[in-house]
């Protein structure tokens, strides 16, 4: 059985680079089409794609359908394969349009990818993400031990991610000269910050507490004042390992350098948030808390836009349509309350009067 097609692989080796230099898709997105395309010439026994015909694409539907996810045992989700298959849907559009393809394909077949509008809408279906309450963090926070430079850095990095809702990728390349605790903020250079789209702007801290915002600053000091590292040192350095006598490694430190990725925050939080005796939630769902906590607490829509700015969302509706879902809990709460008799407009000002009489005895 063939192991691959010489002229496919030439053919998709120009489609991923259509995607990332034209379509400026980044590597994951390349890696998904990469996978939907390996899936479906396996499931051809690698045909040339100029053989392609209707009846693969309805076959490999079948092949989906009927598949298991590896790690649950069930079947793949709906939305797993709508995006496997939208992947080999736009392949096909852009193929048809290629030279050597045209007399051979037409742009109609990459219709036959599309899964039915009952199967469509499951899989588009939003579904409630589970994020930590403001409460349960800052419990995190308080539980994690403070014994060493390692575990002090810890503590801080989950405090920073809480205080301004940064990405990972954008924490692991953060500078000590990207924080500005005078102004309480930190900047998010996209020349030097992983930051998502590439874009620059800046986070002022978030309300979360004082006590928050403080393990962050006695962190800086720690780096500036007791280790004497500068401007362009890493925020929250890589773990120095060495080898011991026994021929084992161990952490002994702080290496002055960045994390070459993400990896190890996620690690930081798993196992914070198990040591604390709660379910793991990755960095990015802070992200949600934070919205969470904004959705309480501001009162206009100019504060809610000011609010999601703070996160790096050009457009409001981002926030509110990928963070801001309430959970059904949270909405039948709110439906409650509106039923409850509201108070008149007499009482509404006896309420603000008591209030105003409160404040001049205290004065």
């Amino acid at each position: 059985m063939p192991t691959h097609n010489p002229e496919n692989e030439r053919i998709k080796r120009q489609y991923f680079a259509y995607l990332k230099e034209a379509k400026r898709r980044g590597e994951p997105s390349v890696d998904a089409a990469a996978k939907a395309l390996s899936s479906f010439e396996l499931d051809t026994r690698f045909r040339s794609f100029k053989t392609f015909h209707p009846e693969q694409a309805v076959a490999f539907k079948r092949h989906l359908a009927e598949q298991t996810n590896a790690r649950t045992g069930k079947p793949l989700a709906k939305a797993t394969i709508h995006s496997t298959l939208a992947a080999l849907k736009a392949f096909f559009v852009w193929l048809a349009g290629q030279p050597s393809y045209r007399s051979r394909l037409s742009y109609s077949d990459a219709d036959y990818f599309n899964l039915s509008d009952r199967d469509a809408r499951i899989a588009r279906t939003r579904r409630d993400k589970p994020a930590p309450s403001l409460e349960q963090v800052r419990h995190v926070i308080g539980t994690m031990p403070t014994n060493d430079a390692i575990q002090r850095r810890d503590r801080a990095l989950v405090a920073f991610i809480l205080l301004t809702g940064a990405r990972d990728g954008a924490v692991a390349s953060l500078k000590l000269k990207h924080l500005n605790l005078a102004l309480g903020c930190v900047v998010q250079d996209a020349r030097e910050v992983a930051t998502k789209f590439g874009k620059t702007f800046t986070t002022s801290f978030f309300p979360v507490g004082a006590d928050v915002q403080r393990i962050v600053e006695e962190w800086a000091e720690y780096l500036t004042v007791e280790l004497l590292w500068g401007p362009d040192d890493p925020l929250f350095p890589a773990t120095l390992v060495e080898g011991g006598m026994d021929r084992t490694f161990r952490a002994v430190g702080l290496e002055r350098r960045h994390w070459s990725s993400a990896d190890p925050i996620r690690q930081i939080f798993r196992r914070a948030f198990t040591t604390a005796g709660l379910s793991y939630f990755p960095p990015h769902r802070l992200r949600d808390t934070i919205v969470l906590l904004g959705q309480r607490l501001c009162q206009s829509p100019e504060q809610f836009k000011a609010w999601s700015q703070n996160l790096g969302h050009s457009d409001v509706l981002t926030t509110f349509t990928s963070y801001g879902d309430l959970t059904q809990g949270r909405q039948a709460e709110i439906i409650r309350g509106l039923g409850r008799p509201r108070k008149s407009r007499e009482e509404v000002l006896n309420l603000l009067a008591g209030a105003m009489e409160d404040l001049r005895r205290v004065d």
